[in-house]
C-alpha cells in the first residue's frame, strides 16, 4: 500500500446542504461504485444497480427543480457531484451527465403539462435517458441530420438512424432531434421518445477502447409513431434546444474530465511514495516532483475553469463561450495528466494491475463527445471574431 493516501479535494461549497451531499456521493462511491469498478469495466458491465441507487439518493435530477423531484441544486454544485462520480467510475460520472442532458430539453422547453407528466420520472423514477443528435454522416455537422418526422394526424412517425448514442439499447427515454422541415438547422424539432417504443432498436454495442461497461450504439428508428404531445418546443425549434442543452453538457464532460484526472494523480502520487529506486521513493527525484506538480496544476486551473463558467450559468449570465474553453481545456488536461500517471509508474502503469492506464484510455473519449476540441476551439473563436467568412 502507498505510504501516502489520497485526500479528498477541498472544495469551496455554497451551502451546508451541498457539503452534506458531496459526502452522501463520497460515501456511495467508496462502498458501491470504486471497489467493483475495474473490474466490472473489464467485463463491460453496465451498473444499472448503481442508477437506481442514484435516483433514489436524489442524484439523478440534482439541476432540477423540486417541483418535478429534482434537487434545486446549482450548477457549481452538480459538477463537483459529477467530478466526483467520475474519479471513482467515469461510466457513471458521465452517464449522469448524458441522462441530465436528456432530460434538458423537456425541463427547459416542454409545456406545464409535459413536465408535470414526464419529469417526475424521468428525475427521480428509476429512469435513464440518452441524447440522440448523432448521425452517422453528421457528427460535428449536426445541422445536416437525415433522421426524419413526419406528421400524421395527431402523431408523428419517426424514421433514421442515430449513432453513438450512449445508453444505446437501455435507456427507458430518448430526447431526438429529427427533421421536420427544411435542410438546416430551422427544420429540425426535438421528441420525447420512450425507450421501448415499436420500431426503436438498437444495433450492437461498439466496441471501444475505454468506458466498456458505457453501452454505445446505433439507433435505428422505424417508423416509429408518437404522439404531438411528445414534441418538445415548437416545430423547427429543436436545433437551438440542442445548442442550448450542449453548452450545459460541455461543462458536465469538463466535471468529469477533471474526475478522471484528479484520480489519475492520487493514483500516481500514491505509487511515487511508495516505490523506491536507488534507495529512496522516486518521488524524492525532482523529475518527478516537478511532474506531480504539473498535474495538479492542470487538474486546479480545470477545476477553476468549469466552476467559473457554472457560476455564470447560475447567475442567468451567457456561458457558452466559457463552456467550450472549460470542455477543451479540461479534456486536454485529462488526456495529459493520464498520460503521465501512466509514466510516473512506468512499465507497471501499462498494465491492468493498476488503474492509471484505464483512466488514459477513458479520457481520450472526452476530447470527442459532445464536440470534438476542434468544434470548441471553432466555438471559442466564433465568439471572439465572429462568424468565419465565406
Amino acid at each position: 500500500m502507498p505510504d501516502r493516501a489520497p485526500q479528498p479535494v477541498d472544495r469551496q461549497l455554497p451551502t451546508e446542504e451541498a457539503r452534506d451531499l458531496i459526502a452522501l456521493v463520497r460515501d456511495i462511491t467508496e462502498r458501491e461504485i470504486a471497489p467493483h469498478a475495474a473490474e466490472e469495466e473489464e467485463a463491460g458491465h453496465f451498473p444499472r444497480d448503481v442508477f437506481r441507487l442514484l435516483s433514489d439518493s436524489g442524484l439523478l435530477g440534482l439541476p432540477y427543480g423540486s417541483e418535478y423531484g429534482g434537487g434545486d441544486q446549482p450548477y457549481e454544485v452538480y459538477l463537483q457531484v459529477l467530478e466526483e462520480l467520475a474519479a471513482a467510475r467515469l461510466t457513471v460520472g458521465l452517464g449522469v451527465s448524458v441522462h441530465s442532458l436528456a432530460c434538458h430539453g423537456l425541463a427547459g422547453y416542454g409545456t406545464k403539462e409535459q413536465r408535470a407528466d414526464h419529469l417526475p420520472a424521468m428525475l427521480g423514477g428509476g429512469l435513464l435517458g440518452a441524447y440522440c443528435l448523432s448521425e452517422p454522416a453528421s457528427g460535428s455537422d449536426a445541422a445536416s441530420l437525415r433522421t426524419k418526422a413526419v406528421r400524421d394526424g395527431d402523431d408523428w412517425v419517426i424514421t433514421g438512424t442515430k449513432a453513438w448514442i450512449t445508453h444505446g439499447g437501455i435507456a427507458d427515454f430518448c430526447t431526438v432531434l429529427a427533421r421536420t422541415g427544411g435542410e438546416g438547422a430551422r427544420g429540425i424539432t426535438a421528441f420525447l421518445v420512450p425507450g421501448d417504443a415499436p420500431g426503436l432498436n438498437a444495433a450492437l454495442p461498439e466496441k471501444k477502447m475505454g468506458m466498456k461497461g458505457s453501452p454505445t450504439a446505433q439507433l435505428h428508428f422505424d417508423g416509429v409513431r408518437i404522439p404531438d404531445s411528445r414534441r418538445i418546443g415548437e416545430e423547427g425549434q429543436g436545433f437551438a434546444i440542442a445548442l442550448s442543452a450542449l453548452d450545459s453538457g460541455r461543462l458536465g464532460i469538463a466535471a468529469c474530465a477533471i474526475g478522471v484526472a484528479q484520480a489519475a494523480l492520487d493514483a500516481a502520487v500514491g505509487y511515487a511514495t511508495d516505490r523506491k529506486q536507488f534507495g529512496r521513493p522516486i518521488a524524492d527525484f525532482q523529475g518527478m516532483r516537478f511532474m506531480l506538480a504539473d498535474m495538479a496544476t492542470r487538474i486546479e486551473a480545470g477545476r477553476a475553469l468549469y466552476l467559473s463558467a457554472a457560476r455564470l450559468r447560475d447567475a442567468g449570465r451567457p456561458f457558452s463561450r466559457q463552456a467550450a474553453m472549460a470542455k477543451l481545456f479540461c479534456t486536454d488536461a485529462a488526456m495529459s495528466v493520464t498520460t503521465d500517471a501512466v509514466q510516473v509508474l512506468g512499465g507497471y502503469g501499462y498494465t491492468q494491475d493498476f488503474p492509471v492506464e484505464r483512466y488514459m484510455r477513458e479520457a481520450k473519449v472526452l476530447q470527442i463527445v459532445e464536440g470534438t476540441n476542434q468544434i470548441q476551439r471553432m466555438v471559442i473563436a466564433r465568439h471572439l471574431a465572429g462568424p468565419e467568412t465565406r
